[in-house]
C-alpha cells in the first residue's frame, strides 16, 4: 500500500468521523479489524489491501491528530476559505484540508508541497473540479501565511 493510499483511508476516516461523531480510537479500532476491512474491500477498491503497521500507524496519526485539533484546524479553514462560506464547503472538502493543514503543522517529515498536492488529487477524486483549484489555492496561501519560514 502507498502513502497515497494510506492518505485517502485517514481522509476517509476523518469524513466518517465529521458526518458520524465517534471516537478515533474505535473507529480506527473497527475498521481495521482484519474480517471488517475485507468487507469495506468488497465495497471499494481504496480497501483493497489491508495496510501493514507502518501505514496504520500513520493512518492513525492522522485521524487522532485531526480529531484532537479540529478546533483549530476549522479555524483556518474558515480563515482561508476565503470567499466560501464554511458552511458552503462539503465535509469531503473540509476533511482534505484538515488532513493536509495537519500534515504541514505536525508531521515535518512530509514537505508541504506534498501535502498539499495529495489534497488536490484527493479533491478531484471527491470533488467538482474547480474545487481542487480551490483547495490549492487554500492550503498555497495557509502555508505562505502560517508557517513563511517554511
Amino acid at each position: 500500500m502507498t502513502r497515497t493510499n494510506a492518505r485517502e483511508i485517514a481522509v476517509r476516516l476523518c469524513f466518517t468521523i465529521s458526518e458520524n461523531p465517534t471516537d478515533p480510537e474505535t473507529l480506527l479500532r473497527e475498521t481495521f479489524d482484519p474480517a471488517y476491512y475485507a468487507t469495506l474491500a468488497g465495497e471499494d477498491e481504496v480497501f483493497a489491501q489491508l495496510p501493514d503497521q507502518r501505514q496504520q500507524a500513520y493512518i492513525t496519526r492522522l485521524v487522532t491528530g485531526v480529531g484532537e485539533h479540529g478546533v483549530e484546524l476549522d479555524g483556518y479553514v474558515e480563515k482561508y476559505a476565503r470567499g466560501w462560506n464554511f458552511d458552503r464547503l462539503s465535509r469531503m472538502a473540509i476533511a482534505i484540508l484538515k488532513a493536509a493543514m495537519y500534515e504541514i503543522l505536525y508531521m515535518p517529515d512530509i514537505p508541504n508541497g506534498v501535502s498539499i498536492n495529495e489534497a488536490v488529487e484527493l479533491t478531484k477524486r471527491y470533488q467538482e473540479p474547480e474545487m481542487a483549484s480551490y483547495v490549492n489555492g487554500i492550503l498555497g496561501t495557509f502555508v505562505r501565511e502560517e508557517l513563511p519560514d517554511r
